[in-house]
């Protein structure tokens, strides 16, 4: 049976074939050449990922990337396609399905959404339930440099605290949406936001949202 994260993987595959490897996307400074390259050294080189998150191992990061950037565009999508290799710990489903079905609805959305012409996507309950349940677990990591207090809320009424403090800014929408205001996507997320008018501001254009 085909996972969340394995449809997410093939159909960010196919929207970087069919934009090209020198298109825009929403992370700045990049094209969908880097982003690909960005997705393969995640999954194949550990020894250089950690610098996503390592300041002190970001020059390595960024000359293996410079590297993966380098291969012809086809390869690189060949391996977005076939995914990790065996002896990574991406290979196994359930971390697969855990750490990979976010990372590739939002890269997809990188593509799609830098676009003029974006429309969203129609994302079935289930889906919308999966990412809501990734969200929940992730809220006040990817929210804790929030420079306002931030809650999420579904449509339904669900609620996940994102970041403590005052005063509180709620925002409001699918699952689907609130992902993308929350991993820094503000400016393209179909949200309300609720709450004193300077908070919305800051929140709406802080930088420090997401990893």
């Amino acid at each position: 049976m085909s996972t969340h994260a394995k449809r997410e993987r093939l159909l960010f595959a196919d929207l970087l074939e069919t934009a090209g490897p020198e298109a825009p996307t929403l992370c700045e400074g990049w094209t969908t050449r880097d982003l690909a390259a960005h997705v393969v050294v995640r999954e194949r080189r550990p020894d250089a990922a950690g610098g996503i998150l390592i300041k002190q191992l970001a020059s390595r990061l960024d000359r293996v990337m410079a590297e993966f950037a380098a291969k012809p565009y086809e390869e690189l999508i060949q391996l977005v396609r076939t995914g990790p290799p065996r002896f990574s710990p991406f290979s196994l489903k359930q971390i697969d399905e855990a750490s990979n079905t976010i990372e590739f609805y939002v890269h997809t959305e990188d593509i799609r959404r830098a676009r003029p012409e974006w429309t969203p996507r129609e994302l079935d309950h289930v889906f919308q339930d999966a990412l809501w349940s990734r969200l929940e677990r992730t809220a006040r990591l990817m929210g804790r440099g929030s420079p306002t207090g931030m809650v999420l809320r579904r449509p339904d009424g669900r609620t996940a605290v994102a970041h403590r403090g005052a005063p509180v800014v709620t925002v409001t929408g699918e699952p689907s949406e609130l992902l993308l205001f929350l991993y820094g996507r503000q400016q393209v997320a179909d949200v309300e936001l609720e709450g004193e008018k300077e908070a919305i501001t800051k929140l709406h254009e802080t930088k420090q949202l997401g990893i």
